[in-house]
């Protein structure tokens, strides 16, 4: 299997992003989600098997421990309550760490830049510095490189 390229992994986690963007915003389960995101005409068809299936499991995952990430959210979130974030400011951040928890080969580094670059695309500059505040110090409280 070929290690696939980091603009190849983006897109799996814009895919991702996405897919929990339908289920928070439409109330619809992991699987719904998945399913309705993958059969859509303008779903990333390029994307292999391998690459699908890290989206999907980052979403699974995300929303499987949901509580455990918004409680370490809200420690580092100062002056925000989680559930007062925009939305998609709460689900970048959600994403990435949920990939610090489980990703443990992908550096701290990576995973934060993907969520700034995400971020930047889907809420826009100013969620930036919030966002790369925030997973630094979940990174810090994690204790990882």
């Amino acid at each position: 299997m070929n290690v696939p390229d980091g603009q190849a992994k983006h897109r799996a986690r814009a895919a991702a992003l996405q897919m929990l963007y339908q289920c928070e915003v439409g109330r619809a389960g992991a699987d719904e989600s998945i399913v309705s995101y993958w059969a859509a005409e303008n779903a990333d068809a390029d994307l292999g098997e391998p690459l699908r299936e890290f989206a999907n499991r980052l979403v699974r995952g995300t929303i499987d421990r949901r509580d455990e990430i918004d409680g370490m959210l809200a420690n580092h979130a100062q002056n925000w309550r989680v559930e007062r974030m925009n939305v998609i400011d709460r689900l970048v951040l959600r994403l990435a760490v949920f990939e610090m928890l489980t990703e443990t080969d992908t550096p701290s580094k990576v995973i934060i830049n993907e969520a700034i670059e995400l971020a930047r695309s889907f809420s826009g500059d100013a969620a930036v510095g919030f966002v790369n505040g925030v997973l630094d110090a979940v990174r810090k409280e994690l204790r990882r490189a």
